[in-house]
């Protein structure tokens, strides 16, 4: 959410970052909103005089009273001022909704680094790491994997639950698993706490972490409730300090949530439909900091950097890219994908979203910190930073496209191994 101070003072400025993102709708909402503040501080203004008046006869009255005057002249005035405040402040009212509706659907200030771009096409490679596999075969995809192993069923679950759901077998289920713990034992490692959230969160505060109009569509709301299934544990970790002054000397906060997601994939039709790659419901660990504003760009990375150990720990070949203007989003000001190469398809896919949402979400969820300053105790708006650790789903197409053989097995990541009950091997009938 933008502060209103910075389309009074800087409108050029998120103008200029408008233009970037090529949104010329919401280029035309910046005068719109100009106007629409100047008005409603004019309002304040009368208000104020009114109120001013008001208590002018509201002194005189009293001095009336007491020096046993008449005061019915005087108080025939204060119902029609009442009213003239009434009626000011209802404007007030409508003009702030409207202000309101534009300031928390502007997007992010995008960080200079950011490149141009006009969609996911001209996102921009910044490193490079692991080797690609080589075959001595074609390599299966991994639905024929799942199919000629026996590890995994989408037919029967379309069935029971429509597309993009899966049933998760034998091997394949310990390996969802061996991904989640060996994930959460990473983070601990790193010295975040872990936190398994609530799987829902009411409309208040999914509106303080995102845009409603663009990711409501992807969400799955629950009938007769206030309440949506969350997405990402990023949202309810992230939201749980809304309407918070936080005291200073706990931050940063370094949270892990480990948490089922649930996402309608709408607009992805025709994607990925077979399949566990793009589903509706999977298994994720989260990485979430919040913290001073001058420490986020350093958490940025860090966060980066702990999604690269992991995938490289996994021996899997990735790319980092910086993702352009026109792929961002609306909430991050920065925002790195990793993508792994997936051998069948021969293509990268990405597995990692790691955004820098500077005061953003923390604006939009009345989220501050107290600190002090002199003699004062100053409120200051956070900094929320997210990533994907791993997303159990795709992590795993990921290990059976690029660890298969030629007799069909996969060969589990030695990382992961020791949460496999030392196995090594996934074929047909076991585990070896």
């Amino acid at each position: 959410m933008f502060d209103i101070k910075l389309i009074r003072e800087k409108p050029e400025l998120v103008k200029e970052d408008l233009k970037k993102r090529q949104d010329n709708e919401k280029l035309k909402w910046v005068d719109q909103l100009i106007k629409k503040d100047k008005d409603w501080r004019h309002l304040q203004f009368k208000v104020q005089e009114f109120k001013k008046q008001k208590n002018e006869l509201s002194i005189e009255v009293s001095k009336l009273k007491k020096a046993k005057q008449d005061i019915s002249v005087l108080l025939k005035k204060i119902p029609a001022i009442d009213a003239d405040i009434l009626s000011i402040e209802q404007e007030q009212a409508k003009l702030k909704e409207d202000i309101d509706y534009y300031l928390m659907r502007l997007p992010n200030l995008l960080h200079e680094s950011v490149p141009q771009g006009k969609d996911d096409s001209e996102n921009q490679i910044v490193e490079m790491h692991g080797k690609k596999p080589t075959f001595n075969f074609k390599p299966q995809s991994h639905v024929d994997i799942l199919e000629k192993l026996d590890i995994g069923d989408t037919e029967r679950a379309a069935k029971i639950a429509g597309s993009r759901f899966y049933f998760l077998k034998g091997d394949l289920a310990l390996l969802d698993l061996a991904l989640q713990r060996y994930g959460v034992d990473f983070m601990v490692k790193k010295g975040y706490t872990i936190i398994l959230p609530p799987l829902m969160m009411n409309r208040a505060a999914y509106e303080g972490v995102t845009d409603l109009n663009d990711f409501e569509n992807v969400m799955y709301k629950i009938d007769n409730d206030d309440l949506y299934l969350i997405a990402t544990s990023e949202h309810p970790l992230t939201s749980q300090f809304m309407d918070e002054i936080i005291d200073e000397k706990n931050l940063p906060f370094k949270l892990a949530g480990l948490s089922a997601c649930f996402r309608k994939e709408a607009g992805s039709h025709g994607k990925d439909t077979k399949g566990i790659f793009r589903v509706h419901q999977f298994h994720k660990v989260e990485q979430i900091i919040i913290c001073k504003p001058e420490q986020s760009w350093k958490f940025h990375e860090e966060l980066l950097n702990n999604a690269k150990e992991f995938f490289s720990s996994l021996g899997l070949h990735f790319r980092v890219m910086n993702i352009c203007t026109g792929d961002i989003g609306t909430v991050a000001a920065k925002k790195y994908d990793i993508e792994v190469w997936m051998p069948a398809q021969e293509t990268y896919r990405e597995v990692v979203s790691c955004s820098n949402c500077t005061d953003y979400q923390a604006r939009r969820l009345r989220m501050r910190y107290k600190t002090s300053q002199g003699n004062q105790q100053v409120n200051v708006i956070p900094h929320t930073l997210n990533s994907t650790l791993v997303a159990t789903t795709r992590a795993l197409v990921a290990i059976m496209e690029n660890f298969q053989d030629k007799e069909g097995n996969i060969h589990i990541p030695k990382a992961l191994q020791p949460y496999m009950n030392g196995a090594k091997l996934i074929s047909k009938h076991e585990i070896k």
